[in-house]
């Protein structure tokens, strides 16, 4: 089978084909009053613009000027669309979680009476974290507080430690200050006698004492020298120990804010609201910032939309302000849906449910609500789907049950698109037969691929395909011949030529493109018959040369290609030495010596090559350029 890809290397670029069409020519342009499809631009409605649907198109959501992306639409969607088939989370195990949150909120709450109690409030987090719902946030809330403490815990330690070292100092100072006061020189402390005199001192006055300037003694010792070493390492251990203080803080701060900025995103803004209130029982220095990177996305997020720098107070304010938010939202939806403005309603729960999917108004609202909703949605999507399939009938039966279920469905979109592109496809069609009752088959084609363009479903459509079928098999011929051209198949053109030669008797063009298929064709299949006797005779090697060398003229006709893949494994000695031969007539540089080897190799299986025989003429010629016609055949030989 190494001979099957030997084929391609001997024929080299096609210079030909069964069919080689005309050059394109530009048309000239024609009037014509009939409504065209507009050019689509992807991920645009048949009409324009999409209906209004009940995924956000900005992906994003603003709370008090901070906008929170809300990830992908697709995801949000189909979330929203199980939320709408989910019973409401109105169990005794939901009830329960909700008040131990609030009972939570409440005892750590700065207007609490008593005042805010950390550890009672701490003492309730684990019973909340148990609840499905609340997917052990609580837990890992209880576990941020733990680590903080510790860590408050250390540093209270190494400010006591501060404290003892600063009191070693103090006594020390005091100890080499009273000795550098009061030790004094010996050699100067003698004391003379009255009436003596002497060094010390005149008429028996007593010498006044030094204090001691001599090595070994006063501020010349090594004792007092040694303190003052001491007192140098415990400052340098205090600022030690308070530079660690400071940074252990700032990493369980920001340790802790991690925790509630990945919170507020996920809109689990009650946990938000805990962990803020039990950031300040456990920190009262008064530091609320956020220690986040100021090019980070959470950074821009307020920086951008605020002009801020984020802090734990605006994270508490702005939960405060999304739990009011979805309040409001789900108020008015209750008051849409009870007007039987679904569209509107649908919307107000979809951006109550963007903004908050945990908290309880959402959670609890009744499935019987929610049905209607995702019925409507339902619809909704389904509407949308057949407009940009182009099913105008389904389309309209769909708007007119939305219409029939929703007060305030928009409708004058959808309404205008459909009654357009009817119009533009039934008009299509009406020239279409015009133009076929004219005999004019190129126009009438054109309009009826424009109509089935705009309304694939048109039941006009199946008019105009039984009157083309009353007009007789020649449109239908003509039509198929189109058709094998287009794809091609010039087999099948072969195969029925009979039959559609009459259908295009009368068209230049097509029927020139007729005589090159049919004229090409029997060249072709004559070629394949004499091929087919060489291999009756066992000559292999001729069927071979005769279709090799026809494949560089026609390149895609399948059956010829066939033919040469069955008589390949036949013939792979020899194309193998071909192969090889060109190889290295091909080589940079040529090696002639070589290729005129191979080439007589060639020759030897098959003495009648005529591939082996320009070959060897080749190398010959590259050997001994001059004369070289009169001695090829004797270096062949």
């Amino acid at each position: 089978m190494k001979a099957l890809p030997t084929l391609f290397l001997l024929t080299g670029i096609a210079s030909a084909q069964v069919y080689t069409p005309p050059a394109p020519v530009a048309p000239k342009a024609a009037p014509d009053t009939t409504m065209e499809r507009p050019k689509e631009e992807k991920a645009k409605s048949p009409y324009g613009e999409e209906i209004p649907m009940l995924d956000p198109s900005a992906e994003t959501i603003t709370i008090g000027g901070v906008t929170i992306p809300l990830g992908d639409n697709r995801i949000l969607k189909a979330r929203f669309e199980k939320y709408l088939s989910q019973p409401p989370e109105d169990t005794g195990a939901a009830s329960e979680y909700r008040a131990t949150i609030k009972e939570i909120l409440s005892t750590i709450s700065p207007l609490r009476q008593e005042g805010p109690n950390l550890v009672q409030a701490f003492k309730k987090l684990p019973s909340a974290g148990t609840y499905p719902g609340d997917a052990n946030i609580c837990g890992s809330l209880a576990e941020a507080i733990y680590v903080a403490m510790l860590a408050k815990k250390d540093v209270n330690g190494l400010k006591l430690l501060n404290d003892s070292i600063e009191q070693e100092k103090q006594r020390i100072m005091k100890e080499g200050d009273w000795a550098a006061r009061h030790e004094t020189d010996k050699s100067l402390g003698d004391v003379k006698k009255p009436g003596q005199g002497g060094q010390g001192g005149q008429g028996g006055q007593p010498t006044q004492n030094r204090p001691a300037e001599n090595p070994g003694a006063g501020t010349q010792s090594l004792q007092y020298a040694n303190t003052l070493r001491r007192i140098a390492e415990i400052e340098a251990l205090k600022k030690a120990n308070i530079a660690r203080t400071e940074v252990q803080t700032v990493q369980t701060k920001a340790q802790y804010q991690v925790n509630m900025i990945q919170w507020f995103v996920q809109r689990r803004y009650e946990h938000v609201l805990m962990a803020a209130r039990f950031y300040n029982q456990i920190w009262k220095d008064g530091d609320s910032t956020l220690r986040i990177d100021k090019n980070s996305d959470v950074a821009k997020l307020f920086s951008q939309s605020v002009g801020v720098n984020p802090t734990v107070s605006s994270l508490d304010s702005l939960s405060n302000e999304a739990i009011r938010e979805v309040d409001k939202y789900i108020d008015a939806f209750d008051l849409m849906l009870s007007r039987n403005e679904l569209h509107s309603a649908s919307q107000r729960l979809m951006e109550a449910y963007a903004l908050g999917e945990y908290l309880e108004p959402v959670a609890t609202l009744s499935l019987d609500k929610k049905q209607r909703v995702a019925a409507y949605v339902r619809d909704l999507h389904e509407l949308y789907g057949t407009l940009q399939a182009r099913d105008y009938t389904k389309a309209k039966e769909l708007a007119t049950r939305l219409k029939t279920n929703a007060r305030d469905f928009p409708s004058s979109k959808v309404d205008s698109a459909i009654a357009g592109y009817s119009l533009a496809s039934d008009l299509a069609i009406e020239e279409a037969k015009a133009h076929l009752l004219s005999k004019n088959n190129d126009k009438a084609s054109e309009k009826i691929k424009a109509a089935t363009e705009i309304w694939p479903t048109n039941p006009k459509l199946d008019e105009f395909r039984k009157m083309i079928s009353n007009a007789g098999p020649m449109v239908v011929a003509r039509n198929d011949f189109d058709r094998l051209i287009a794809e091609g198949n010039f087999r099948e053109i072969f195969k029925r030529q009979y039959e559609l030669a009459p259908a295009i008797q009368g068209d230049a063009g097509r029927e020139d493109a007729f005589k090159q298929v049919i004229s090409n064709l029997t060249k072709i299949e004559a070629s394949l018959g004499k091929a087919a006797e060489f291999s009756k005779m066992g000559q292999k090697y001729a069927a071979y040369e005769q279709l090799a060398e026809l494949r560089t003229t026609f390149p895609d006709d399948p059956k010829l290609g066939r033919e040469l893949e069955l008589l390949a494994p036949n013939v792979a000695n020899f194309t193998m030495a071909l192969e090889r031969a060109r190889q290295f007539e091909e080589r940079t540089p040529k090696q002639t010596g070589s290729a005129l080897s191979w080439y007589l190799k060639a020759r030897n299986i098959f003495p009648q090559s005529k591939f082996a025989e320009e070959g060897v003429k080749r190398s010959v010629k590259e050997i001994l350029p001059k004369d070289s016609s009169s001695v090829s055949s004797g270096a062949a030989e």
